[in-house]
């Protein structure tokens, strides 16, 4: 096990090279806020304005991040059950007794099956391995893994390590392996979902309802004090939402915005979808 010291300089250096970074990309760093909120153990939630302002909403992200020892992550799909349908990331959490919920990825125009590989230790969702490079993959077949992370193809052997992992869910890169912004510049905006981890291993949930280009999105990311270490794309526009229901607390935000889909910031409704990643507490031991 590392040192709380060794621990600490890691996570110091990471968010100095990220802050760095977005500098560099123009990103003014933002104002100092308050730490993370815990919630219980090892789930906090983080709010933080945007360096960069949008011209729609509150412009905030927000961030659920999620101790893997504390947590487990699961993938639930409608298409595991014959007469499963698309449900909210509330009604999935509460369906199968979760703490939080977030899209899992893009779906194809069946309204079940997801754009790319994605599968559970006992079902399949959708067997094809597209071009994209991020896999989540979590629910370990053996000790001493990671109980979650993200592989990123270009610096991971996925070929050996999807044979270690039951959960794979495929979609785009934000930050990859080498901490780099990914995306090619574009003018396309959404409320946005993603998924990410940290220096330390934990897992972040993070919810945009404010619209912004996914590049413009990502050098906003990177400013913020996340600590991200990588970050995949889950799903953009009215679809994306997030769901957290934690001891007293309870919160749903949900998308609205998607250039050629819903140009407004008007919509309160969470949107039936067909796949969620979602946390359960650990048993205690």
């Amino acid at each position: 096990m590392r040192s709380p010291a060794w621990i600490a300089a890691v996570a110091l250096g990471c968010g100095a090279a990220a802050l760095a970074s977005a500098v560099a990309a123009g990103v003014k760093p933002p104002a100092p806020r308050a730490a993370w909120r815990r919630l219980e153990a090892g789930l906090e939630l983080g709010e933080f304005v945007s360096p960069r302002p949008s011209d729609r909403g509150d412009s905030i992200v927000r961030a659920l991040r999620i101790e893997p020892s504390r947590f487990e992550l699961r993938l639930l799909n409608a298409s595991a059950n014959a007469r499963g349908g698309p449900v909210t990331a509330r009604a999935w959490c509460a369906r199968a007794g979760l703490v939080a919920a977030i899209n899992a990825s893009m779906y194809q125009a069946d309204h079940r099956t997801s754009v790319s590989l994605m599968r559970t230790a006992t079902h399949t969702n959708n067997p094809r391995l597209s071009k994209d490079r991020a896999i989540l993959a979590f629910e370990p077949r053996s000790p001493g893994i990671p109980a979650a992370t993200i592989i990123d193809r270009e610096c991971d052997d996925f070929e050996t390590l999807r044979t270690k992992y039951g959960s794979l869910v495929q979609s785009i890169r934000m930050i990859s392996c080498k901490g780099e912004n990914v995306w090619s510049r574009q003018e396309r905006r959404f409320s946005t979902a993603a998924i990410g981890t940290d220096a330390l291993g934990r897992i972040l949930f993070l919810h945009v309802r404010s619209p912004y280009s996914t590049h413009d999105l990502i050098d906003i990311l990177k400013a913020l004090p996340l600590g991200l270490a990588r970050a995949m794309y889950a799903e953009g526009g009215p679809e994306a939402q997030l769901f957290v229901g934690s001891g007293a607390e309870e919160h749903e935000w949900v998308g609205s915005y998607g250039t050629g889909l819903n140009e407004e910031d008007d919509n309160r409704t969470a949107w039936p979808v067909p796949n969620v990643v979602g946390i359960a507490r650990r048993e205690e031991r």
